[in-house]
């Protein structure tokens, strides 16, 4: 079955999975199943502007911890390891019951994202064709975002 919204969403992301393969193959670019993990770390571990959030945190709640952390001991793995197995559990149980509160501010900061990107396109076509402003498409697009 096609599903257009979730089918352009794939597109996109394949788009962006692409692009970030060809930076890390190498030239004779047979390596790409070797190198699909790196790519997708780099996906997952990148801040999104539409949701001030990486899509690792907003999928597990915590910031990801990079593989050079442990060994430079940065101050997040040096507090964790500070930490009694009880308090560890207790610690994480606190950053899972806020998830569902950061999912839901990030989905708000992407509709708001959402909403300046549709204004910010409609006006500059409604300078470049002037009658389309009066348009059925724009009284509807405009009467959504109400």
């Amino acid at each position: 079955m096609y599903n257009a919204p979730v089918n352009g969403l794939a597109e996109a992301f394949n788009k962006t999975l692409c692009n970030l393969l060809k930076k890390v193959v190498a030239k004779s670019k047979t390596d790409w199943y070797e190198r699909l993990g790196e790519a997708l770390w780099a996906y997952r571990t990148t801040y999104k502007t539409p949701t001030q959030s990486t899509p690792f945190a907003l999928a597990h709640g915590v910031k990801a911890v990079l593989p050079l952390e442990p060994q430079i001991s940065s101050f997040r793995i040096s507090m964790r390891e500070g930490l009694m197995e009880d308090e560890n559990h207790k610690l994480r149980l606190d950053e899972l019951e806020a998830l569902d509160e950061k999912r839901l501010q990030a989905q708000q900061r992407l509709e708001c994202y959402q909403a300046r990107l549709s204004r910010a396109f409609n006006k500059s076509l409604s300078a470049r064709f002037p009658s389309w402003r009066s348009s059925a498409c724009c009284k509807e697009a405009n009467r959504r975002l109400s």
